[in-house]
């Protein structure tokens, strides 16, 4: 088989596994049905695919596409709060229009950061954290608050997505994002790096975001990368008041 061969019979499959998950949910992906739905043989899934998790990474990736290429495509304000609240609806309307990839990639027991999809979008997510603590804004570490921020939101949409639609009811979603935005962002941008914040921690989460947006980790800084990973280490823990 050709590699323009395989790309395609790769792309039938994951289609087909797609279409079998939104009909039926996640038992309907079963080997026997993708391999009579693709028109290919089992060996074809394990051979392209590994294993059935390979295989349900890809479907999620491709589940995935339509709401990473518009968090690509969102940009970006002058407003990071704004622009992190923009992304919490987002990532709420997406969950419950599109349930089953959903559940997949949040909902089956694996780590999201497993697939790279998962991946990619704990990374947006970070980043629009990071833009408010760039602004002198979070009061937590970057890292903490994005857990914080990733559990809530999912935690939500998974409770939605097994509430009957009847009995549903969507303004949880506003009062959870409104709750994890007053836990995480201070009321208003100080007119220098930590002011309003616990002085301790604001300064230290201040820091930490400067830190990680000018040394890269490929750049010869000051500090070698056993003491930038200290030094960011110590920050966290001040940041986060552990």
């Amino acid at each position: 088989m050709t590699t323009a061969e395989s790309t395609d019979t790769r792309g039938r499959i994951v289609r087909a596994a797609a279409e079998l998950l939104e009909r039926g949910g996640r038992e309907a992906v079963s080997t026997r049905a993708v391999s009579a739905a693709a028109g290919v043989q089992a060996p074809t899934l394990y051979r392209l695919f590994g294993d059935m998790d390979g295989l349900l990474d890809a479907v999620a990736g491709y589940g995935f596409e339509q709401y990473l290429r518009d968090k690509r495509e969102q940009g970006e304000t002058d407003d990071p709060v704004a622009d992190l609240r923009r992304g919490w609806d987002h990532h709420i309307e997406f969950g419950l229009t599109r349930p089953a990839f959903y559940v997949l990639m949040y909902g089956n027991g694996r780590p999201a950061g497993a697939s790279a999809a998962g991946r990619e979008a704990a990374g947006i997510l970070r980043r629009l954290i990071g833009r408010v603590a760039a602004a002198g804004r979070l009061t937590m570490s970057v890292e903490r608050a994005a857990q914080f921020a990733h559990a809530t939101g999912v935690g939500i949409v998974l409770t939605l997505i097994a509430t009957p639609e009847a009995e549903r009811d969507r303004s949880v979603a506003d009062l959870a994002r409104d709750a994890v935005l007053r836990t995480l962002v201070t009321d208003a941008a100080p007119s220098s790096p930590g002011e309003g914040l616990p002085p301790l921690a604001g300064r230290a989460v201040a820091l930490r975001e400067t830190l990680r947006e000018t040394l890269r980790a490929d750049d010869d800084g000051p500090l070698t990368a056993a003491e930038r990973a200290l030094l960011e280490q110590w920050l966290d823990r001040l940041a986060d008041g552990r």
